[in-house]
């Protein structure tokens, strides 16, 4: 009898956490992590925290999409596609947002030495976070950041990395 409680109980807790932790739009999100080289963890991640997955959502700062993206931010990646195509307002569909956030994250990957400054340069800003590395008060190395001067950044930091583990330990997923 024990043992049947503890399995239904164990497979209760796992289907709540794949509720919470959802792998949706799989298709665009394999397609893009295979185009550009980032992990799906990171990117199933990011849409999590940004926005439930709500391709709808708009932040308080005008920020679009899945993937929440910024039309500053957007210009410079459609620059860097050289995609003479794509309007912001596309950052409304889920597979355009999801391949501009993952082309986003491919770059700030490929800039910053670690996950856990791309992860901050993605939310708090390409430039802040090299003026941060750049400052002894938040770098010892140049290459780390001991500490996040914008609360928010700091914040999404520790949740992004805390999804992409729970997505990793749940679906097995890089």
């Amino acid at each position: 009898m024990f043992a049947l409680l503890f399995l239904l109980c164990r497979t209760a807790k796992e289907m709540f956490d794949r509720a919470s932790y959802p792998m949706r739009y799989e298709e665009a999100v394999n397609r893009s992590c295979e185009a550009y080289g980032v992990p799906r963890s990171l990117v199933y991640a990011v849409i999590r925290t940004e926005s439930r997955f709500d391709p709808e959502a708009v932040s308080n700062v005008g920020a679009r999409g899945l993937m929440q993206i910024m039309e500053e931010t957007f210009d410079w990646a459609k620059f860097r596609k050289k995609d003479d195509v794509t309007q912001y307002d596309q950052m409304f569909d889920a597979e355009t947002n999801i391949d501009y956030g993952t082309y986003i994250l491919s770059l700030l990957l490929g800039e910053f030495e670690n996950d856990s400054t791309a992860i901050a340069a993605y939310h708090g800003g390409w430039g802040n976070v090299s003026k941060w590395l750049a400052d002894p008060q938040y770098s010892d190395d140049g290459v780390h950041l001991k500490s996040i001067p914008i609360n928010n950044t700091d914040w999404y930091v520790a949740k992004v990395e805390r999804a992409q583990k729970r997505y990793q330990a749940l679906y097995g997923i890089e």
